[in-house]
């Protein structure tokens, strides 16, 4: 892959996803096209669990069943959430309107 060949995020602004291992589910709020944190939080994942770099890599208002969080999570770990339940982070009430279809609508003031 070349620099101009940047992969196609599958998950949208706003889509509710869960994660593919760990207990946690989140609403996507930004996507890096590639790996784009630091070295150090990389080489901190374990090896054997430690994602690609050359794919999206999504960031999460996240909750799990105490609390809440930004996550940093890369595409092969993400799955759709199909629940329907709400993404109860205090967060998502500042950038997003409804939820309807799995997925939150991005307020008009934020839209490009």
């Amino acid at each position: 892959m070349n620099s101009r060949t940047l992969p196609a995020a599958k998950y949208n602004i706003g889509q509710v996803v869960r994660h593919r291992i760990y207990p946690f589910r989140g609403v996507i709020f930004d996507v890096d096209p590639v790996f784009a944190n630091t070295e150090e939080w990389y080489e901190a994942i374990p090896e054997e669990v430690r994602p690609r770099k050359d794919q999206p890599f999504y960031h999460l208002y996240a909750e799990n069943d105490t609390s809440y969080y930004v996550a940093y999570v890369s595409e092969q770990n993400l799955v759709p959430d199909d629940s329907g339940e709400p993404v109860d982070h205090p967060e998502v009430v500042e950038m997003f309107g409804d939820l309807s279809d799995g997925a939150y609508v991005l307020h008009a003031d934020l839209r490009h």
